[in-house]
């Protein structure tokens, strides 16, 4: 039987390659199916420190003192994990630190969950209320372009940035029945 898992979709290759090309040396994240192939990358890559969160707003924290200390840091969510950020987020806006967060989207397309529905229907009103310039992709083949442009805004010209990966990305989820 062969275990060898299946590549990675094109656009989740290429998060990850905007990513290391642009100098990311720490990943946040707390673990998400939608980030997995940036997840398992980011932990086999021996430049960049993946930084295991149990909540989403430490990550903020983190990529504020990753840039204190003179690197590049992103912060990998899902959208029921901006809400927990929300607070944490005044913290970009007092020291007017760049930031930039990649978000995948729930409570959209498809969604079997309804405790996600909420949050997925808040998250770009939630992000712009706190000052953060949102940008969404939601077809593969502009996945790239989107990541690129946001982080190019936030470290080199000093954004907050939050690229939004709309949920038909991932595909429908379905409960499992056992």
């Amino acid at each position: 039987m062969n275990h060898t898992p299946a590549p990675a979709p094109a656009w989740q290759q290429a998060v990850f390659k905007v990513l290391k090309e642009g100098g990311v040396d720490q990943i946040a994240y707390v673990p998400d199916a939608g980030h997995s192939h940036v997840i398992r990358s980011a932990i086999a890559d021996p430049d960049i420190q993946d930084v295991v969160l149990t909540t989403e707003e430490e990550g903020v924290a983190v990529c504020s003192g990753a840039w204190l200390g003179g690197h590049r840091a992103v912060l990998l969510m899902q959208s029921s994990g901006v809400g927990n950020c929300v607070n944490m987020f005044s913290l970009l806006q007092a020291a007017d630190f760049p930031f930039f967060t990649l978000v995948t989207m729930r409570g959209e397309y498809a969604e079997f969950n309804p405790w996600q529905g909420p949050m997925g229907k808040a998250t770009q009103a939630a992000l712009e209320l706190m000052g953060i310039h949102v940008l969404r992709a939601s077809k593969s083949e502009e996945v790239e372009e989107i990541v690129s442009a946001g982080f190019d805004a936030a470290f080199e010209a000093g954004e907050k940035v939050a690229v939004l990966l709309g949920q038909e990305l991932i595909g429908r989820k379905k409960w499992e029945r056992k």
